[in-house]
């Protein structure tokens, strides 16, 4: 484990701690696996923060002693763990110290003072040699105290980061409590409106209750219950319930409605404080800000900058007089840097460390200084403002859990409220629950239509398939029985035949109210369910949306026991035999009934409380949209099946005008028949035959009516009965479904053809059978037209036969069985008519239905020309988009067309200014485009071609202006260029005349000033040097020879200069004496014995002069070589000058 004070970590296995108090922050090596009690163990070992008052929290999540980092995800690179110090958080804790920041002082970092220590150079009598130690003690001293300020400096910058690193430590701490604070409230604040929402809901169901609980008892009292159901003691819904226990609940329901009212009000009213504080303590966060501390402690590092400038300045001047105070003490100074010169130029460098260096560098330091107080006082505000901000949180937090702990107490009295209203909801739930139960009884009897009528189709189309098997077996033995003798086909079984399928549905619901679907608004109005009207739009979408999944529920009827495929031939088979009482039309309204009863029944349901919910903004939108697509979708439905019984109500009108031209066609042949008999008649029996006369025309006018009927009900249907499913019926008439009336009518011409036929006796014996003639009209089946319509013209073909076989006697006896026969056929007639009667009230029913339909049917017109309203309006609209379209394209085209123009132009201009040949082809290119465009001038063009017309023509005049200019300035400054050079040639011939000047004017001058010395040389004197033959510098001497130039003296006199010179004049400052030797003792060791004398002189005047020199002399001196060409023995001198000071020498070339 380490402690560091470092801002973000990225080595994996490392923990950042920041303590929220003081902002300090730790360095913790850990792993996954290290608990989070390791971590606060430490933080206590290294903050002083006790175990027990450490609260740990990474972004939300607070840290649990007693799980593993893992846990929340730690450790990572890019989370910190904030530690808040509990002791600190409580409201009597004590306030945080003062920042303290102990820094040593400039005065106490100065070493000890150095200033009056010894140095060799003290002693000298030369006082520029006395002046350089003294120069480089100051010199030292400056830097050690430059040192010491700028360490000081840097120690109070890093204070300043450090502090400045710890406020946003802090800020980050508090921005980590903020954002804990703040996700408590919002979960503490999404319950109270939560809970609020509930509230006001059953405030607002409550409030009606109590307002309108008189008007709902008039409603219960005024509603009638329905005559089977009333009894001695219940009339109407108000017997439902205790009216004398009514008027003590309301009372007490209000008085307790006000006190919960006064309490949530209270509550509420809590909450708004709760939310003040909450904004409040978050508004004071918007002054914390760090911007302009960090700006500031970024700014003044220029101060730390220029500080290290000053440094490097003050080190190289140390080691400069360092340098030369060493070389004094080597006595190594050239000559031509003499002490007095080193002194002079040491006394700027000084001026320059005492008024300038050190001053800034002092100021520098203040303002250091200044800023660390500046952050000394921010950090000081921080730790208050963490402190007090803390304080406030927790405040803050205390009061909001007291608000969290009053929700489960108001939850539990609201549940005391729903129980205390119960006597008056039961009050308000009495109607609805009347009406839902009404309409429930009528979706029943409903859906049990439609499930019997399901199984009367499933039966008729088995025995469909039976008889269709039984014709196939017949014909089969039609044409095989002829060759194969009988019993062998007995023996194979081929006689037998299909048997009957009964398709039995055991009576149920037998018990249910005898109600249709008026009843319902009748026995239990609307108005019981309570609807508002700001929501019977909203609930009669919701009702609409529902209608499809409703019918599907009807649908799903007595089909989950059959085979889907098998239902779906069901239904296909009645599309082509409509049986009674199973018509596809009797089916839809069916199931329109059982989705209509559904509905209300639903809405019933739905609950009074449904009206006082409130939805939010999103949900009404979907339920309307919902809603929109179940009504399109209905209404399409609608329109198809509009169209569908069109087409069904013309194929019935072709089939009754058939009829209608077929049963006058045989009315005619009757009157025919009748009139033919009556002329063979005896006038005797006149009025006898009137009698009979009157009988027949009362026959047609009841057979014309009975084929009506028949007609009536070939359009329609009788309606559903529980007797249509059953089958055995319909095996008594195993051809009934194949036969039609056009079987019918063509069986009666047949007989009234051929009146002796055998096909008539037939008929005439089918007609006795009045069992199965009464049970077939029960069931619906048409009559039997040819059984009514025969009768008579039978009888009088009968009494013309017999009149050609007997004589005229026997008329009186014919005449009597004729009456007798008219009496038996009158009792027919009656019982025809009978017939007749119970057929026209199921015409009439089917009348009403029809006309039902009629009404829907015109409904659905309406609304297709509705629809074909809005397609008008739709059609409209897209002409109108049609027309913006188009004029939007038109106008794109017309840009199109200027963007290819001015595309092609641009082309053009590309090409002029890309072109090669340089600026004379630009300009001659950008004139030819220019004139070009310009003759291509057309009347239509937009304004921006010509404005970039204009503009190519104002750039080619403009680059013909700079082009001539150009050629212009060429020629000028081809013509300066000329003048430069001859001006150079002549400068540099000036400057050698002047130089040459110069030189005499200096060697006059040396010479008038000081006198050379031409005899014995000695140090301080001048001597002159010439170049000989051998390139060495021999010295100018009357008296000794043999004094030659060193080799450091010519370097410094002929480095500098291009050529070697012919002379050098210089002072002495060094002379050394040796000898030649013999090649024998070269190699032997030789002895030096060198002596010193210093001349010290000094002249005080306008300047002070200070010159040394060091003579060595060598009374044995050797050497290895013998540069100069002398013989052995022979003694030279080597001579070391230096420049003349306050003389430029310049020396002519060889």
């Amino acid at each position: 484990m380490s402690g560091s004070f470092t801002e973000s970590f990225a080595d994996d296995g490392k923990l950042l701690l920041c303590v929220a108090e003081n902002g300090h922050s730790f360095e913790f090596e850990c792993s996954e696996t290290t608990s989070v009690e390791s971590v606060m163990r430490f933080v206590e070992s290294v903050a002083g923060i006790v175990f027990s008052d450490q609260l740990l929290l990474s972004l939300d999540m607070k840290l649990e002693p007693q799980k593993l980092l893992s846990a929340f995800g730690l450790p990572a690179s890019d989370r910190e763990v904030v530690i808040f110090n509990k002791a600190m958080l409580q409201s009597n804790s004590h306030p945080p110290s003062p920042e303290n920041v102990d820094l040593q002082e400039v005065d106490d970092a100065l070493p000890p003072a150095s200033l009056h220590e010894h140095h060799p150079l003290d002693d000298a009598s030369d006082p520029a040699l006395k002046a350089l130690p003294l120069y480089e003690r100051q010199f030292r001293y400056h830097f050690h105290k430059g040192r010491a300020i700028y360490n000081c400096t840097v120690v109070k910058h890093e204070n300043c980061e450090r502090l400045t690193r710890e406020q946003k430590v802090q800020q980050r701490a508090v921005e980590v409590a903020t954002r804990n604070l703040e996700q408590y409230y919002r979960v503490i604040y999404q319950n109270f409106l939560e809970f609020m929402k509930r509230y006001k809901h059953q405030h607002r169901f409550h409030s009606d209750l109590l307002m309108n609980f008189g008007r709902d008892i008039e409603k219960l009292r005024s509603a009638k219950i329905h005559p089977y159901l009333q009894t001695d003691s219940r009339k109407c819904l108000l017997d439902f319930v205790k009216e004398d226990n009514l008027k003590k609940a309301v009372e007490n329901c209000a008085s307790s409605h006000r006190q919960f009212e006064n309490k949530i009000a209270q509550f509420q009213q809590m909450f708004v404080d709760v939310k003040r504080k909450v904004e409040e303590l978050f508004a004071c966060r918007a002054s914390l800000s760090m911007k302009n501390l960090e700006v500031a402690v970024k700014d003044h590092e220029r101060f730390i900058n220029e500080q290290k400038s000053i440094m490097q300045s003050l080190s190289k001047d140390v080691n400069t007089v360092k340098k030369l105070v060493d070389d004094c003490m080597s006595s190594q100074l050239s000559s031509s840097l003499r002490p007095h010169d080193a002194v002079s130029a040491l006394g700027p460098m000084y001026e320059v460390h005492d008024k300038n260096h050190l001053p800034k560098m002092q100021a520098c330091y203040n303002s250091i200084s200044e800023l660390l107080d500046f952050c000394k006082n921010k950090k000081n505000e921080m730790n208050n403002f963490v402190h007090s901000y803390m304080q406030k949180i927790t405040y803050v937090t205390y009061i909001i859990k007291d608000a969290k702990l009053q929700f489960p107490v108001f939850r539990e009295a609201m549940v005391r409220q729903d129980d205390l209203f119960a006597d008056l909801k039961l009050v308000r739930g009495v109607g609805p629950a009347y009406r839902a139960c009404l309409a429930e009884v009528v979706r029943r009897k409903a859906s049990m239509k439609l499930y019997m009528g399901m199984a009367g189709q499933l039966a008729e189309k088995l025995a469909m398939k039976r008889e269709t098997e039984v014709r196939r077996r017949e014909e089969f033995l039609k044409t095989h029985g002829s060759f194969v003798p009988r019993d062998v086909l007995a023996s194979m079984g081929l006689y037998d035949t299909p048997t009957q399928c009964d398709v039995n549905v055991a009576p149920y619901d037998t018990s249910l109210l005898n109600i249709e679907i008026t009843d319902v608004d009748r026995y239990a109005p609307e108005h019981l369910v309570g609807l508002h009207s700001k929501v019977a739009s909203l609930r009669s979408s919701l009702a609409m949306s529902s209608d499809s999944s409703l019918s599907a529920e009807t649908e799903e009827i007595g089909i989950d026991s059959l085979d889907k495929d098998n239902f779906d031939d069901i239904l296909a088979a009645s599309e082509l035999v409509e049986i009674a009482g199973t018509s596809r039309m009797e089916v839809e309204n069916a199931k329109l009934k059982a989705d209509l009863a559904s509905a209300i029944s639903r809405i019933c349901s739905l609950g009074p409380q449904v009206e006082y919910e409130v939805l939010d903004e999103s949900g009404v939108e979907n339920l309307l949209k919902n809603a929109a697509e179940k009504t399109a979708e209905a209404l399409e439905a609608k329109d198809e099946y509009g169209k569908h019984l069109l087409t069904m109500l013309k194929e019935k009108q072709r089939h009754c005008d058939s009829y209608e031209k077929r049963i006058r066609e045989l009315e005619q042949r009757l009157s025919d028949e009748y009139l033919r008999g009556q002329s063979h008649v005896n006038n005797k029996d006149e009025s006898d035959l009137n009698f009979m006369h009157g009988k027949v025309s009362e026959f047609k006018a009841e057979a014309s009516g009975d084929i009506e009927g028949n007609k009536t009900h070939v359009s329609g249907s009788e309606p559903m009965d529980e007797i249509s499913c059953v089958s055995n019926l319909s095996s008594k008439q195993p051809c009934k479904a194949r036969e039609g009336m056009d079987e019918n009518m063509m069986d009666s011409s047949q007989v009234l053809s051929h009146p002796l036929d055998s096909s008539m006796l037939e008929s005439q014996q089918n007609n006795e059978k009045g069992g199965k003639d009464h049970v077939v009209g029960e069931m619906g089946v048409f009559l039997s037209n040819s059984s009514t319509a025969e009768s008579p013209p039978r009888s009088l073909d009968d009494n013309k036969a017999t009149g050609r076989g007997l004589d005229a006697k026997d008329n009186d006896d014919i005449i009597s069985e004729l009456r007798n026969e008219l009496m038996e056929k009158s009792n027919k007639l009656s019982e025809t008519e009978s017939k007749l009667n119970g057929a026209m009230e199921e015409v009439a029913g089917l009348s009403k239905e029809l006309e039902m339909n009629q009404k829907l049917l015109e409904e659905s017109q309406m609304n297709c020309a509705h629809l074909e309203n809005c397609l008008h309006e739709a059609r409209e609209e897209a002409q109108t988009h049609l027309c913006a379209a188009d004029r939007r394209a038109s106008e794109y085209n017309a840009l199109r067309a200027s963007a290819v123009k001015m595309r092609g132009l641009f082309e053009r201009f590309r090409s002029s200014v890309c072109a090669g040949g340089g600026v004379a082809a630009f300009v001659d290119s950008l004139r030819t485009l220019a004139q070009a465009l310009a003759n291509s001038v057309s009347d239509n063009e937009d304004d921006a071609i010509a404005e970039f017309r204009k503009c190519i023509r104002v750039l080619a005049d403009k680059v013909n202006f700079l082009s001539k200019h150009r050629e212009e300035l060429l020629e000028k400054c081809r013509n300066l260029e000329v003048t430069s050079e001859q001006t150079r040639k002549d400068l540099e011939e000036k400057k050698e005349l002047v130089k040459t000047l110069y030189t005499k004017h200096q060697l006059g001058k040396q010479a008038n000033k000081e006198k050379i010395s031409f005899g014995r040389l000695e140090v301080h004197e001048i001597a002159a040097f010439v170049l000989n033959q051998a390139g060495h510098y021999e010295a100018i001497n009357r008296n000794c020879p043999n004094y030659y130039l060193s080799s450091e003296s010519e370097a410094l006199f002929t480095d500098h200069l291009p050529n070697r010179p012919t002379y050098i004049v210089g002072q002495i400052v060094h002379i050394e004496r040796q000898t030649v030797k013999l090649p024998s003792l070269l190699s032997a060791p030789v002895s030096l014995e060198a002596g010193k004398t210093d001349h010290l002189g000094s002249d005080q005047g306008s300047r002070t002069h200070a010159s040394s020199s060091i003579i060595s002399t060598s009374s044995s001196a050797t050497t290895t070589t013998n540069p100069y060409g002398l013989s052995s023995g022979c003694e030279y001198f080597i001579v070391t000058i230096a420049m003349l000071p306050d003389t430029a020498i310049h020396q002519q070339a060889s």
